[in-house]
Formats: structure tokens, C-alpha cells, sequence
């Protein structure tokens, strides 16, 4: 038995012409405005296709081992864009970690070598108990009178030694007058120690007294003369107020050239001796510099 009961209601092709012309905007002149904007549309067998894609593995155009299966491009850019910070993030702390070890490997040498240097310091002081590195500033163990006496004579001695501090020799006669030196000896075994250093500039005077190879002097080129073997680049005489000594000049250093009468420093000339006198040679370990050149009186 069937039934009718459904209401349906029937519109006719000249009605729903009707009402599109009624939905229709007309301009001002009562003509209908036409919208010439075309307006794209996916088909339906894109839009099958886009699902496919979408959610089934198999429904990728593109199944190289590139692609992500079942991710959609953005999708896939944005795993991309995850993975490479993730590696990058990775990367970093990787690195971290070497730099501390690195740090760490630094720390660890620098407590070493600190600790042969003391124990080299104490087997030292066995033999001079002054270089003991846990023994105490001789200072504090100078009387007030001693002290103020050593700090007056360490401001003197400052300035006639260039390069040492007033501290430094303070500390250094502190230790000759407590190994029982008087103040007066001190000060001038202090002076002469301390003029002839290691890596000082010593007085031309004192050549002879020093023991080591390399010294460094300071003073004013008063003659050159012609060499006397073609190897040799310049030789003269250079002196200052407590003597004058040759120097050779080979060309093998490759040395700047000297003139008469001006002030030359020079530094790890090698000594030796030349007729019974101490000499210096500029070789290609010395260096020479010139305090007086482009100064404004020149």
C-alpha cells in the first residue's frame, strides 16, 4: 500500500527565471549588472583526488622515498622545518659539551704545570732558602726602622733601573738584608743583579761581567767603518756613558741599517770576544730599534 502523504512542490522553468531576474541588481539606468569576475571551482574528480591524497597512502602522485605518506605539502614542510631545528638544537649541545671538555682539559694542564712548578720552587729551596714559594714576604720580617730604610733605598734604585718596580726591589733587598747582608751591601749587590738581568738593557760597561750569551745595550753609534769581509754588512762602535763596545752587523740578519751619531737599541745581540775585548754580532735572533727616528726634531 503506498502513500501519498509526501507534499512536493513543483517550480516551473518560467518561475525560477523570475526569481533570479528579481535577485538580480539592475544600475541606475535599470539594467542588469553583470559580474564578469570568473569564479574557479575544483571539479569533483579534484576534489575526490585532493581526499585521496589527503588520507590514503597509496593516493600520492608522487611516491618517492622524499615524500612523507599521507601528509599534504604544507604538512610535510612543516616536519621539515621540525626536523632541521631539532638537528640544529642537536648540533649545539654536541658542541657544548666539547667546548667544556676543552675547558675543562685547560683547567686541568694549567693545575698541573702549576703544581711541578712548585714542587720544583721547594727542591730549589733546599739549596737557597729565599726561593721557597711558602715562605713569607721578607718584608714582615724587617724591623719598622729596616723597612722604612730598604723602602727609601728600593725608590732610589727605581729610578736608575729601568724596567724593575720599586715593589720588586724592595722585596729583593728585603731578602739580602734578612741573609744578613748590610743595607749598604745589599743595595749594591741588588743594583748590579739587577742592572745585568735576563731580558734587561745592561750598560755597555758591564759586557764583560755577564756570563750569558744573549744581551741587549742601548747607546749611540759613534763610527762605522768598511767590513772586512764581504759577509759582513756593518761594524762600528757604539758606546754610552759607562763604555763602548764593537758590534758586527752580518748580513745573514737581515738588520736595518745603522748611521753615525744616532741612538740604537739593540736586543739578544750575541756576545763574544775580539782581541782579548768583548764584542757583540747582530745575528738573525737580535732586533734593532731606533728611539730617535721619526721623532719631530728630526
Amino acid at each position: 500500500m503506498s502513500s501519498n502523504n509526501s507534499s512536493s512542490k513543483v517550480v516551473t522553468v518560467d518561475e525560477q527565471a523570475l526569481k533570479q531576474a528579481d535577485e538580480q541588481t539592475v544600475d541606475e539606468d535599470g539594467f542588469p549588472v553583470v559580474d564578469e569576475t570568473p569564479e574557479f571551482e575544483a571539479t569533483v574528480e579534484q576534489e575526490v583526488q585532493a581526499k585521496v591524497d589527503a588520507n590514503h597512502p597509496d593516493g600520492i602522485v608522487d611516491t618517492s622515498d622524499e615524500r612523507i605518506y599521507g601528509a599534504t605539502l604544507e604538512q610535510e614542510e612543516r616536519i621539515r622545518a621540525r626536523e632541521d631545528e631539532l638537528e640544529l638544537i642537536s648540533a649545539q649541545a654536541e658542541m657544548g659539551l666539547q667546548e667544556g671538555r676543552a675547558k675543562r682539559t685547560r683547567a686541568i694542564a694549567a693545575d698541573q704545570s702549576k703544581a711541578r712548578r712548585l714542587e720544583f720552587q721547594k727542591r730549589a729551596a733546599s739549596v737557597d732558602p729565599m726561593v721557597d714559594p711558602e715562605r713569607a714576604d721578607p718584608r714582615t720580617e724587617l724591623t719598622q726602622e729596616q723597612l722604612a730604610a730598604v723602602n727609601k733605598q728600593s725608590m732610589r734604585l727605581a729610578k736608575q733601573l729601568d724596567g724593575w718596580s720599586r715593589a720588586a726591589i724592595s722585596r729583593r733587598l728585603s731578602e739580602a738584608v734578612v741573609s744578613g747582608q748590610d743595607l749598604t751591601s745589599a743595595v749594591v749587590n741588588v743594583f748590579e743583579e739587577l742592572q745585568t738581568a735576563p731580558g734587561h738593557v745592561i750598560p755597555i760597561g758591564k759586557l764583560e761581567e755577564v756570563a750569558r750569551k744573549e744581551v741587549s745595550i742601548e747607546g749611540r753609534v759613534e763610527t762605522l767603518w768598511d767590513p772586512s769581509h764581504p759577509s759582513i754588512a756593518q761594524v762600528g762602535l757604539i758606546a754610552d756613558d759607562s763604555g763602548q763596545t764593537r758590534v758586527t752587523i752580518w748580513k745573514s740578519s737581515d738588520a736595518p741599517w745603522i748611521e753615525e751619531g744616532e741612538q740604537v737599541r739593540i736586543y739578544k745581540a750575541a756576545r763574544n770576544w775580539h782581541e782579548g775585548r768583548v764584542s757583540l754580532a747582530v745575528t738573525g735572533w737580535t732586533t734593532i730599534h731606533f728611539p730617535e727616528r721619526g721623532c719631530w726634531w728630526e
